[in-house]
């Protein structure tokens, strides 16, 4: 395969990664005020993209892929709000370990690093027709 061909597969493995990663960022992000259903119960705890560099056989290329999400065991938040219907026997409720501040910097991230693999994607496509191009001539 050509170096171009071989660098746009890279960049698009790249973007099915930062893709899958924004999607579990959003998830955090939706569920970050969620509170415990029932009193002593657990909260939505955020997730964290598991990613992996993985030797595609066809191309003999390493490509990144998200091969799992883990479950981020940090503490959650007890708030006191006695007339919470989660509210254990001292009147806490558990709240998300989603730290809002921490996705938004995960999903500017995120954004960036899919933003850089377009871009390799499009100046390679703009090389391959440059080339194209100077071949007709």
């Amino acid at each position: 395969m050509s170096d171009a061909h071989d660098s746009m597969s890279i960049s698009a493995a790249g973007l099915r990664a930062q893709a899958a990663r924004m999607r579990i960022i959003s998830e955090n992000i939706a569920n970050a005020e969620s509170t415990a259903r029932e009193p002593g119960g657990d909260p939505y705890r955020r997730q964290i993209p598991v990613f992996e560099a993985e030797l595609d056989r066809a191309t003999g290329l390493n490509m990144v892929r998200m091969t799992d999400v883990a479950p981020d065991e940090s503490e959650f938040t007890l708030e006191y709000d006695p007339g919470h219907p989660a509210a254990n026997g001292e009147g806490y409720v558990s709240t998300s370990n989603v730290q809002m501040l921490v996705e938004m910097m995960d999903m500017r991230e995120a954004m960036r690093t899919y933003e850089a693999n377009l871009n390799m994607i499009e100046n390679s496509r703009r090389m391959q027709q440059s080339t194209l191009d100077l071949l007709r001539r």
